[in-house]
């Protein structure tokens, strides 16, 4: 047998023990999993921002638990399990891949994904938003919006009108603080600039969650050997100024900066 299926059928095995025996296991249901999962997707993510390949095989196995779990309990309630699950998305696969399993043809990634968003709707979707996640995070779900509406041809020309757009959209907040708009308002025009970024972000083939992330990183790397330096040479971070801190921020950085040189 396939080492695959062999390690695979050794996790449903499992699964099925801890189901029966563990007093833990035994009580989860699939809303009290719900929380877990998306903090085990969290971490998954931090590996991939860090780069860290061994944690990454753990919380890839971590979720591989997590979707066997989910069929289990689908099981009990006879209304799923692991085989229809994994039939059920291998049919989607090929059904939504016709340039590989039929005739259509799509030699770039823009048709694949144009292919893609058509053959949804023909499956019964009213909106091409209808697979957007609820509950996704505000960033993640603008770019999901974004990707969603340009599958089906609802985007910018080029890259220029999209910059413009920026542009625009952060004057006419400056323009409506001026003149003193509500804080309603004012959110709801910072919000049309950061959408207009994040759509920029698109054609510039950057991920503006990946982006954010890092520079958050970078932000607590660098105050957290400020805070060091300071603490070092008996300044209190507390009592200090701007200026103070300002400059113990540019030795933070200029070490940094040092240490990935070598």
């Amino acid at each position: 047998m396939d080492k695959r299926l062999i390690a695979f059928q050794r996790l449903l095995d499992i699964m099925d023990d801890l189901r029966e025996k563990c007093p833990w296991d035994k009580k989860q249901t699939l809303a009290s999993l719900r929380h877990l999962t998306i903090e085990e997707t969290y971490e998954l993510a931090d590996a991939i921002i860090d780069n860290d390949l061994k944690s990454l095989e753990g919380e890839i196995g971590d979720l591989f638990l997590h979707m066997v779990f989910y069929c289990k309990i689908g099981e009990e309630k006879n209304a799923f399990d692991v085989t229809s699950v994994l039939n059920a998305i291998c049919d989607k696969l090929v059904y939504r891949h016709p340039h590989i399993y039929s005739d259509t043809v799509a030699e770039t990634e823009e048709e694949v994904k144009t292919n893609w968003e058509k053959l949804k709707l023909k499956e019964g979707r009213k909106s091409v938003l209808e697979g957007v996640p609820k509950s996704l995070p505000s960033l993640v779900k603008a770019a999901r919006i974004q990707e969603k509406v340009k599958g089906i041809g609802f985007e910018w020309d080029n890259r220029k009108d999209v910059f413009d757009k920026v542009k625009e959209e952060i004057a006419e907040l400056e323009e409506e603080i001026n003149l003193g708009i509500s804080q309603e308002r004012m959110e709801e025009e910072f919000g049309d600039v950061l959408f207009s970024l994040i759509n920029y972000a698109r054609f510039i083939n950057v991920n503006p969650e990946n982006a954010l992330s890092k520079t958050n990183s970078k932000f607590i790397k660098r105050f957290s050997l400020m805070e060091e330096l300071m603490a070092k040479e008996q300044v209190d971070i507390t009592e200090s100024d701007l200026e103070v801190m300002d400059k113990y921020w540019e030795k933070a950085k200029m070490q940094i900066r040092n240490q990935n040189n070598q």
